[in-house]
C-alpha cells in the first residue's frame, strides 16, 4: 500500500512529526489529542543534536531557522562556583513549547482534533478502528500510538507494560533571563553534588523569544529518592492522594518544594542555588525506564514514549521520536501491505531503542538510590567524574 489513511494518537511532539512524515508520503492523516487545550507549556528544554535538525530538515523545515539558543561550551562548577572542568561542544538548546509550535502550525486544523480521548481499537482484516469518546469510531489503514509513557494504544494491544523507577527524580524549572546570572546564558553548565548531578542551559522565552533579555534558564536536579519510602511522600499531594507516575506541578505540597530549595544552598553552585530560588513553579518528574516487548501489532504501531522511554542523559527523547516517524513512513513506502510493512519498522527501531536504553542507564547509574548489579556499580563509577559528564551526557555518538 503506498498510500492510506493513517489516525495517530497523541497529538505531541511524536504524534505531529508522524503525521507530517506520512502526509509527505501522500497519506490522509488525522491526529487525535486527548487534552483540549494548546500543548504548548507543558515541556521544557531540549538539546538538539544532528540527528534532529536532519529529522526536521526531511520533514520539510529548515533545521537553522531560529531552533534555539546556541552555546559553544559545557563546564562543570564545584561548589564554590568556579570551574572544574570545561569541554568545547558548541550545540543548540531549544525549548519543547518551540519545537512543538513549529510542527503544530504545519498541520492543517482539520486535521488535528483537540480533546478526543482514545478508549480502545478493533483490527480487522482491511483496517483498524479507533474508539473515541464522546467521539464515536474512526477507521482508518494504520493506527499509530504516540500518546506517551502511559500509552492507552500501548494497553489496549499489549497489556499493561509498567515503567521501571529508576531510583531517582528531578526536580526542574525555568527562569526569566533577567532573574539569572549573565555567564549561565553563555555555557551548558553542570554542579556534581555526592550522587546528584545538576544541569542548565539557556532556552527561549515566553512566546518562543529568543532575542537577549527576553529568554529563559531551563534547569533540571537529579536527585535520588528510595521507591518505598521517598518517593512515595514526593507523590502524595497536600490532600494525601499518592499520584501513582507523576505529580501535577500545583498539587507538589509546598514542603517539598521549601526542602528542595533549602538543600540547592547547601549542596550546589551558588549561581545553580539562586536560580532554583528564582523560579516560581518548579516541576517534579520521577525518572523511569520502560520498554515495549512489540512496536507493531498488526496495524498498530507504536512510536516515541509509547515505545520506549530512556532516562533523559542521553537527550535522546525527541530526536528517537522524530526517527521513529521516519522510519514508519520509510517502512509504508510502497506497495507491500501494512502489518508487513510495520513489521519492517519494529525490526528497525526495536534495536535503536534498547541501544538509547542501555546507555541512559550507564549515564544515570550513580544517581540511583541503590546499586546492584556490577554493570550499575561500573558504569557509577565511570559516569559521575566531571569530564565523563562533559564528554556524554546528551551526545548521541556512541
Amino acid at each position: 500500500m503506498a498510500s492510506g489513511r493513517a489516525i495517530i494518537v497523541g497529538g505531541s511532539i511524536a504524534g505531529l512529526f508522524a503525521g507530517l512524515m506520512l502526509r509527505r508520503r501522500g497519506w490522509e492523516v488525522r491526529v487525535y489529542e486527548r487534552a483540549r487545550e494548546d500543548l504548548s507549556g507543558r515541556g521544557a528544554g531540549i538539546v538538539t543534536h544532528p540527528q534532529l535538525r536532519r529529522m526536521l530538515d526531511v520533514a520539510g523545515f529548515d533545521p537553522a531557522d531560529d531552533l534555539g539558543v546556541s552555546v559553544t561550551r559545557r563546564v562543570v562548577l564545584g561548589r564554590d562556583g568556579e570551574v572544574v572542568a570545561g569541554f568545547e561542544c558548541p550545540q543548540v538548546m531549544t525549548s519543547w513549547d518551540r519545537l512543538w509550535r513549529i510542527l503544530r502550525d504545519a498541520v492543517p486544523d482539520d486535521a488535528y482534533v483537540a480533546g478526543a480521548e482514545f478508549t480502545g481499537l478493533e483490527q480487522h482484516g482491511e483496517g483498524v478502528i479507533a474508539s473515541l469518546r464522546d467521539g464515536g469510531d474512526v477507521d482508518g489503514d494504520l493506527l499509530v500510538g504516540a500518546d506517551g509513557i502511559r500509552s492507552a494504544v500501548r494497553s489496549a494491544v499489549l497489556g499493561e507494560v509498567p515503567p521501571a523507577y529508576a531510583g531517582y527524580v528531578a526536580w526542574r524549572g525555568l527562569v526569566e533571563e533577567e532573574a539569572v546570572d549573565p555567564g549561565l546564558f553563555r555555557e551548558f553548565a553542570f554542579c556534581l553534588p555526592p550522587g546528584e548531578q545538576m544541569l542548565g542551559y539557556p532556552v527561549a522565552g515566553r512566546d518562543n523569544d529568543l532575542r537577549p533579555g527576553h529568554r529563559r534558564y531551563n534547569w533540571v536536579w537529579y536527585r535520588p529518592a528510595a521507591e518505598q519510602v521517598e518517593l512515595p511522600r514526593l507523590l502524595t499531594d497536600a490532600a494525601g492522594r499518592r499520584h501513582a507516575v507523576s505529580i501535577p506541578p500545583p498539587l507538589i505540597r509546598p514542603e517539598l518544594v521549601h526542602e528542595m530549595r533549602n538543600a540547592a544552598r547547601v549542596v550546589l553552585a551558588p549561581w545553580f542555588a539562586d536560580v532554583v530560588q528564582a523560579t516560581e513553579l518548579s516541576f517534579l518528574q520521577p525518572i523511569y525506564d520502560l520498554q515495549s516487548p512489540r512496536l507493531a501489532v498488526g496495524r498498530v504501531a507504536l512510536i516515541g514514549d509509547a515505545a520506549f522511554v530512556a532516562r533523559p542523559h542521553v537527550g535522546a527523547g525527541v530526536t528517537k521520536a522524530a526517527e521513529d516517524a521516519w522510519a514508519l513512513a520509510e517502512a509504508l513506502e510502497g506497495d507491500a501491505a501494512v502489518p508487513p510493512s510495520l513489521a519492517r519498522y519494529e525490526a528497525a527501531r526495536s534495536p535503536e531503542g534498547e541501544r538509547i536504553l542501555r546507555r541512559a542507564r550507564h549515564l544515570g547509574a550513580y544517581m540511583q538510590a541503590h546499586l546492584q548489579s556490577d554493570e550499575e556499580q561500573a558504569a557509577a563509577a565511570r559516569h559521575h567524574s566531571p569530564e565523563a559528564v562533559l564528554a556524554e551526557t546528551a551526545i548521541l555518538t556512541f
